[in-house]
């Protein structure tokens, strides 16, 4: 029953050609410097035929392929404009759709795990669907209450192919890095495969999707849709409209791009603070702009920018953060901020970012941090293509001294996810070309981010001395 796309060698005959595939244009390319084309220009060109072969195949595989597909589409904009503009519309089409199973496969699951009665829970069950994604497709129904509902229905064999798949890619993952500069491809690829059992559980999904509910059940500018059903590789949950973050990114309005970064960054950094859950799967396809409450018509272009609402699905790879983003994150920033070179160093150390064999200069440690750090040292900051394709190529660069230093900094495991989410939102935030007030969210947000202005402020005596936290990741 499984259509993944159809059979497993089908599915590994496709990636072992991927590296083939680069060889051989590696190969063109050294024909095309000796026949007099400059070493610049055959590059772009090599790129460029890499980079449609690579979406091309990972779009049409789902399952992990098409997962590390839609990981690697968010930081699109960190390549050369002649580089990352022939394929954008690829990337695009990953974070949104992908080729959807047969109506007769997709009514096979639900009999198998809802009942061969499931159609009685449905007043309508639309067969085409609405999304396709990398392990489900979701279809528009009709609840049998009235409530309109989206039904997730996870791809049989959806397990096996993401693991068989991104165990493949990960062979040649070095080949990736020259299409995503300054991402490290191989840990993002063991991250994602290390987050398997949590994606296929739509029952610990569907466990956090009503935490994030509750919680944000009144707020005027999140929304989350309440779950209504779930059963074992189905979730049916309230269905919502309003605009994909992805058509904003390509035709929105600079108000909507504005108003939808700002949430975004609201949600981001929120989100672990309420929920003790951090949403760890931010591209475009995710995310709506949704118009003002209690307004079920179309959005419409007059509505004010402050009005728009952040629509949040697919909660299905979540970082548990019981006591919400780490403090250092926030004391690290506030001290580069403040220009505290040693302390900076100290707290990497500690922290163990910096292993206790090797010894850096701090200040040159500050200097690597500073420009990364850049959207809060201002009140507003204009999150831009050209901004994200400098960082990129300042740390991928082999020659610059940031590139030396950033290898021989160290990722801990308990910051890892934390880190491919704060460089996904940031990707998308440059996709959207948004200006945010992102220092505005850390104040009121970021454990530790504002110590330094808080201390010796008179604290109520009802209140007491905070007591220390102890942040378990």
């Amino acid at each position: 029953m499984s259509d993944l796309p159809r059979k497993a060698v089908t599915r590994t005959a496709k990636l072992a050609a991927l590296p083939l595939g680069f060889a051989g244009r590696a190969t063109w390319g050294l024909g095309r410097r000796i026949g007099g084309k400059s070493a610049e220009l055959v590059a772009r060109e090599v790129q460029q035929r890499t980079a449609d072969q690579l979406f091309k195949t990972l779009g049409e595989l789902k399952g992990g392929a098409m997962k590390l597909g839609q990981a690697l589409s968010v930081f699109e904009s960190a390549l050369p404009e002649e580089i990352a503009g022939p394929y954008r519309a690829a990337l695009t089409k990953l974070q949104e759709a992908a080729p959807p199973l047969p109506a007769r496969t997709v009514h096979g699951v639900l009999a198998e795990r809802m009942g061969e009665d499931w159609r009685e829970y449905f007043l309508e069950f639309e067969d085409t669907p609405a999304a396709a994604a990398s392990i489900g497709q979701v279809h528009r129904a009709v609840w049998h209450d009235g409530r309109v509902v989206a039904v997730k229905v996870q791809y049989p064999g959806a397990g096996e192919a993401l693991l068989s798949d991104l165990a493949q890619l990960s062979r040649f993952a070095r080949l990736l890095g020259p299409l995503v500069p300054g991402v490290d491809v191989k840990p993002l690829i063991k991250e994602l495969r290390d987050r398997v059992s949590e994606e296929l559980d739509y029952e610990l999904e569907a466990q956090a999707q009503r935490e994030h509910a509750a919680e944000f059940a009144d707020d005027p500018d999140v929304v989350i849709p309440q779950v209504v059903h779930q059963a074992d590789q189905v979730l049916v949950t309230e269905w919502i409209d309003g605009i994909p973050l992805s058509e904003v990114i390509v035709e929105g309005t600079a108000e909507q791009r504005d108003r939808a970064g700002q949430l975004l960054a609201r949600f981001l950094f929120s989100g672990p603070a309420r929920t003790g859950l951090l949403h760890a799967d931010p591209h475009p396809g995710n995310f709506r702009l949704l118009p003002p409450a209690e307004d079920a018509e179309p959005p419409e272009e007059d509505v004010p920018a402050g009005s728009w609402r952040l629509g949040v699905l697919d909660f299905g790879t979540v970082d548990r953060l019981p006591g919400g983003l780490p403090q250092t994150i926030g004391d690290s920033l506030r001290m580069a901020m403040e220009g505290d070179a040693a302390g900076v160093y100290a707290l990497l150390r500690e922290e163990n970012f910096v292993k206790e064999s090797i010894d850096l200069d701090p200040d040159e440690v500050l200097d690597y941090l500073l420009p990364m750090i850049e959207p809060t040292q201002v009140e507003e900051f204009v999150f831009t293509r050209g901004w994200i394709r400098d960082q990129a190529a300042r740390v991928a660069d082999p020659r610059s001294p940031a590139h030396q230093l950033g290898r021989q900094l160290n990722l801990p495991p308990s910051y890892v996810l934390i880190h491919r989410v704060t460089l996904s939102t940031i990707g998308v935030l440059c996709q959207l070309g948004a200006t945010v007030r992102m220092r505005e969210e850390l104040e009121e947000w970021l454990p530790g981010f504002l110590a330094e202005a808080t201390e010796g402020a008179e604290v109520p005596e009802e209140e007491g001395e905070p007591e220390e936290e102890t942040v378990q990741v």
